[in-house]
Protein backbone atom coordinates (compact mmCIF):
# COMPACT_ATOMS: atom_id res chain seq x y z
CA UNK A 1 0.00 0.00 0.00
CA UNK A 2 2.84 2.40 0.88
CA UNK A 3 4.50 1.70 -2.48
CA UNK A 4 1.24 2.44 -4.30
CA UNK A 5 0.78 5.74 -2.44
CA UNK A 6 4.40 6.73 -3.07
CA UNK A 7 4.14 5.93 -6.78
CA UNK A 8 0.87 7.88 -7.02
CA UNK A 9 2.48 10.89 -5.34
CA UNK A 10 5.52 10.83 -7.62
CA UNK A 11 3.31 10.46 -10.70
CA UNK A 12 1.21 13.45 -9.62
CA UNK A 13 4.31 15.60 -9.12
CA UNK A 14 5.71 14.51 -12.48
CA UNK A 15 2.51 15.28 -14.35
CA UNK A 16 2.28 18.66 -12.63
CA UNK A 17 5.83 19.57 -13.67
CA UNK A 18 5.20 18.46 -17.25
CA UNK A 19 2.18 20.76 -17.40
CA UNK A 20 4.34 23.76 -16.50
CA UNK A 21 6.67 25.81 -18.64
CA UNK A 22 9.42 28.36 -18.17
CA UNK A 23 9.21 31.89 -19.55
CA UNK A 24 11.23 35.09 -19.36
CA UNK A 25 9.74 37.65 -16.99
CA UNK A 26 10.96 40.82 -18.73
CA UNK A 27 10.33 42.07 -22.26
CA UNK A 28 11.47 45.11 -24.23
CA UNK A 29 10.01 46.21 -27.55
CA UNK A 30 10.29 48.89 -30.20
CA UNK A 31 8.55 49.76 -33.43
CA UNK A 32 6.63 52.34 -35.39
CA UNK A 33 3.37 53.08 -37.11
CA UNK A 34 0.71 55.61 -38.00
CA UNK A 35 -1.43 57.92 -35.87
CA UNK A 36 -4.82 59.37 -36.80
CA UNK A 37 -6.39 62.34 -35.06
CA UNK A 38 -9.98 62.50 -33.80
CA UNK A 39 -10.75 66.04 -32.65
CA UNK A 40 -13.25 68.80 -33.41
CA UNK A 41 -11.25 69.52 -36.57
CA UNK A 42 -13.20 67.72 -39.28
CA UNK A 43 -10.34 66.18 -41.30
CA UNK A 44 -8.71 63.34 -39.35
CA UNK A 45 -5.28 63.19 -40.93
CA UNK A 46 -2.43 60.70 -40.45
CA UNK A 47 0.99 61.08 -38.82
CA UNK A 48 4.03 58.89 -38.11
CA UNK A 49 5.21 57.85 -34.63
CA UNK A 50 7.62 55.43 -32.98
CA UNK A 51 7.45 53.68 -29.62
CA UNK A 52 9.41 51.74 -27.01
CA UNK A 53 8.10 49.41 -24.28
CA UNK A 54 9.31 47.64 -21.15
CA UNK A 55 7.02 44.97 -19.66
CA UNK A 56 7.02 42.70 -16.63
CA UNK A 57 5.33 39.35 -17.31
CA UNK A 58 3.39 37.78 -14.43
CA UNK A 59 2.61 34.82 -16.73
CA UNK A 60 3.33 34.32 -20.45
CA UNK A 61 -0.06 35.93 -21.10
CA UNK A 62 -0.41 38.72 -18.49
CA UNK A 63 1.83 41.76 -18.13
CA UNK A 64 2.21 45.27 -16.74
CA UNK A 65 4.54 47.70 -18.45
CA UNK A 66 5.66 51.13 -19.58
CA UNK A 67 5.30 52.64 -23.04
CA UNK A 68 6.88 55.72 -24.61
CA UNK A 69 5.69 57.25 -27.89
CA UNK A 70 7.05 60.10 -29.96
CA UNK A 71 5.80 61.39 -33.29
CA UNK A 72 3.17 63.57 -34.95
CA UNK A 73 -0.61 63.86 -34.79
CA UNK A 74 -2.05 65.87 -37.67
CA UNK A 75 -5.43 67.13 -38.77
CA UNK A 76 -7.41 69.72 -40.65
CA UNK A 77 -7.04 71.44 -43.99
CA UNK A 78 -6.73 75.22 -44.05
CA UNK A 79 -8.10 75.54 -47.58
CA UNK A 80 -11.11 73.24 -47.20
CA UNK A 81 -12.03 73.35 -43.48
CA UNK A 82 -15.14 75.53 -42.83
CA UNK A 83 -13.17 77.49 -40.22
CA UNK A 84 -9.77 77.26 -41.95
CA UNK A 85 -8.36 75.03 -39.22
CA UNK A 86 -5.21 72.93 -39.52
CA UNK A 87 -2.70 71.63 -36.96
CA UNK A 88 0.51 69.62 -36.60
CA UNK A 89 1.14 68.21 -33.11
CA UNK A 90 4.68 67.00 -32.38
CA UNK A 91 3.98 64.95 -29.27
CA UNK A 92 5.58 62.69 -26.66
CA UNK A 93 3.52 60.28 -24.54
CA UNK A 94 4.32 58.07 -21.55
CA UNK A 95 1.90 55.50 -20.13
CA UNK A 96 1.49 52.47 -17.87
CA UNK A 97 -0.40 49.58 -19.50
CA UNK A 98 -1.78 46.28 -18.28
CA UNK A 99 -2.47 43.54 -20.83
CA UNK A 100 -3.97 40.05 -20.74
CA UNK A 101 -4.01 37.55 -23.62
CA UNK A 102 -6.48 34.81 -24.52
CA UNK A 103 -3.82 32.24 -23.63
CA UNK A 104 -4.60 32.95 -20.00
CA UNK A 105 -8.01 31.28 -20.40
CA UNK A 106 -7.55 29.01 -23.44
CA UNK A 107 -6.56 25.36 -23.21
CA UNK A 108 -3.01 24.30 -24.11
CA UNK A 109 -3.73 21.51 -26.58
CA UNK A 110 -4.34 23.69 -29.66
CA UNK A 111 -1.96 23.39 -32.62
CA UNK A 112 -1.31 25.38 -35.79
CA UNK A 113 -3.13 28.65 -36.56
CA UNK A 114 -5.65 28.13 -33.73
CA UNK A 115 -2.75 28.26 -31.27
CA UNK A 116 -1.94 31.78 -32.51
CA UNK A 117 -5.22 32.98 -31.03
CA UNK A 118 -3.63 32.62 -27.61
CA UNK A 119 -1.48 35.64 -28.43
CA UNK A 120 -4.43 38.01 -28.91
CA UNK A 121 -4.52 40.44 -26.02
CA UNK A 122 -6.56 43.31 -24.61
CA UNK A 123 -5.34 46.06 -22.31
CA UNK A 124 -5.72 49.52 -20.92
CA UNK A 125 -3.80 52.01 -18.85
CA UNK A 126 -3.18 55.66 -18.03
CA UNK A 127 -0.57 58.13 -19.16
CA UNK A 128 0.54 61.69 -19.80
CA UNK A 129 0.84 63.19 -23.27
CA UNK A 130 3.08 66.21 -23.84
CA UNK A 131 2.16 68.35 -26.81
CA UNK A 132 5.66 69.77 -27.22
CA UNK A 133 4.94 71.85 -30.31
CA UNK A 134 1.46 72.42 -31.73
CA UNK A 135 1.40 74.52 -34.87
CA UNK A 136 -2.17 75.65 -35.51
CA UNK A 137 -3.58 78.06 -38.05
CA UNK A 138 -6.22 80.47 -36.81
CA UNK A 139 -8.12 83.23 -38.59
CA UNK A 140 -9.66 86.36 -37.17
CA UNK A 141 -13.46 86.23 -37.50
CA UNK A 142 -13.51 90.01 -37.93
CA UNK A 143 -10.90 89.89 -40.67
CA UNK A 144 -11.15 86.81 -42.95
CA UNK A 145 -7.91 87.76 -44.64
CA UNK A 146 -5.92 87.65 -41.37
CA UNK A 147 -4.10 84.38 -40.57
CA UNK A 148 -1.78 83.63 -37.65
CA UNK A 149 0.28 80.55 -36.79
CA UNK A 150 -0.07 79.53 -33.14
CA UNK A 151 2.56 77.49 -31.29
CA UNK A 152 1.68 76.06 -27.90
CA UNK A 153 2.87 73.46 -25.40
CA UNK A 154 0.47 71.62 -23.10
CA UNK A 155 0.09 68.38 -21.13
CA UNK A 156 -2.96 66.13 -20.87
CA UNK A 157 -3.81 62.89 -19.10
CA UNK A 158 -4.89 60.18 -21.52
CA UNK A 159 -6.24 56.63 -21.42
CA UNK A 160 -4.90 54.08 -23.95
CA UNK A 161 -7.00 51.07 -25.00
CA UNK A 162 -4.99 48.30 -26.67
CA UNK A 163 -5.94 45.41 -28.93
CA UNK A 164 -3.14 43.37 -30.46
CA UNK A 165 -1.39 40.06 -31.00
CA UNK A 166 2.08 38.66 -30.26
CA UNK A 167 3.86 36.01 -32.34
CA UNK A 168 6.86 34.45 -30.56
CA UNK A 169 9.76 32.39 -31.93
CA UNK A 170 12.07 30.14 -29.88
CA UNK A 171 15.81 30.68 -29.44
CA UNK A 172 18.48 27.93 -29.63
CA UNK A 173 17.55 26.68 -26.17
CA UNK A 174 13.87 26.38 -27.05
CA UNK A 175 12.72 29.37 -24.98
CA UNK A 176 10.50 32.00 -26.55
CA UNK A 177 12.76 35.05 -26.60
CA UNK A 178 11.93 36.85 -29.88
CA UNK A 179 8.54 38.17 -30.94
CA UNK A 180 6.59 40.14 -33.51
CA UNK A 181 3.90 42.50 -32.24
CA UNK A 182 0.90 44.06 -33.99
CA UNK A 183 -1.06 46.60 -31.92
CA UNK A 184 -4.01 48.93 -32.39
CA UNK A 185 -4.36 51.62 -29.73
CA UNK A 186 -7.22 54.07 -29.18
CA UNK A 187 -6.37 57.03 -26.95
CA UNK A 188 -8.77 59.40 -25.19
CA UNK A 189 -7.45 62.57 -23.56
CA UNK A 190 -9.01 64.58 -20.75
CA UNK A 191 -8.05 67.91 -22.28
CA UNK A 192 -8.37 70.02 -25.40
CA UNK A 193 -4.68 70.29 -26.19
CA UNK A 194 -4.37 67.71 -28.94
CA UNK A 195 -5.26 70.05 -31.81
CA UNK A 196 -4.47 73.37 -30.11
CA UNK A 197 -8.01 74.73 -30.50
CA UNK A 198 -9.60 75.35 -27.12
CA UNK A 199 -11.77 78.46 -27.27
CA UNK A 200 -15.52 78.01 -27.16
CA UNK A 201 -16.04 81.72 -27.91
CA UNK A 202 -14.92 81.42 -31.52
CA UNK A 203 -16.96 79.96 -34.34
CA UNK A 204 -15.86 76.32 -34.05
CA UNK A 205 -17.06 73.85 -31.40
CA UNK A 206 -15.03 72.97 -28.32
CA UNK A 207 -15.43 71.24 -24.99
CA UNK A 208 -15.25 67.62 -26.24
CA UNK A 209 -12.28 65.38 -25.33
CA UNK A 210 -9.70 64.93 -28.08
CA UNK A 211 -8.38 61.54 -29.12
CA UNK A 212 -6.19 59.68 -31.56
CA UNK A 213 -5.50 56.14 -32.71
CA UNK A 214 -2.14 54.47 -33.23
CA UNK A 215 -1.51 51.36 -35.35
CA UNK A 216 1.99 49.96 -34.88
CA UNK A 217 4.24 47.05 -35.81
CA UNK A 218 7.24 46.17 -33.66
CA UNK A 219 9.69 43.59 -32.36
CA UNK A 220 9.96 42.18 -28.85
CA UNK A 221 12.88 40.66 -26.95
CA UNK A 222 12.27 38.66 -23.76
CA UNK A 223 15.01 38.36 -21.14
CA UNK A 224 15.75 38.33 -17.41
CA UNK A 225 14.81 35.83 -14.72
CA UNK A 226 12.75 32.79 -15.60
CA UNK A 227 9.24 32.30 -14.33
CA UNK A 228 7.26 29.08 -14.06
CA UNK A 229 3.75 28.93 -15.49
CA UNK A 230 1.07 26.26 -15.34
CA UNK A 231 0.23 27.29 -18.89
CA UNK A 232 2.35 25.53 -21.50
CA UNK A 233 4.15 28.27 -23.43
CA UNK A 234 4.86 27.07 -26.98
CA UNK A 235 4.73 30.52 -28.52
CA UNK A 236 2.00 31.76 -30.80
Amino acid sequence: MKRILLCSFLLTVALSSFAQSNFYKLSIGAGGGFTQSFTEVKKHDFGVAGYGTLDYLFTPFASLGLEFQKGEINGGDYYHDPNNRQFVNTYSAFSINGKIALGEIMEDHYRGPVNWLRGIYFGTGIGMIQHSTISTIQTDSNDPGYVTLLNSSTKDIYFPLNLGINFYLPDRDGFYRYGLNLNYQANITLGEGLDGYDDSKVTFESGKPDGYTYFSIGLKYNFGKMGLSKKTFRGY
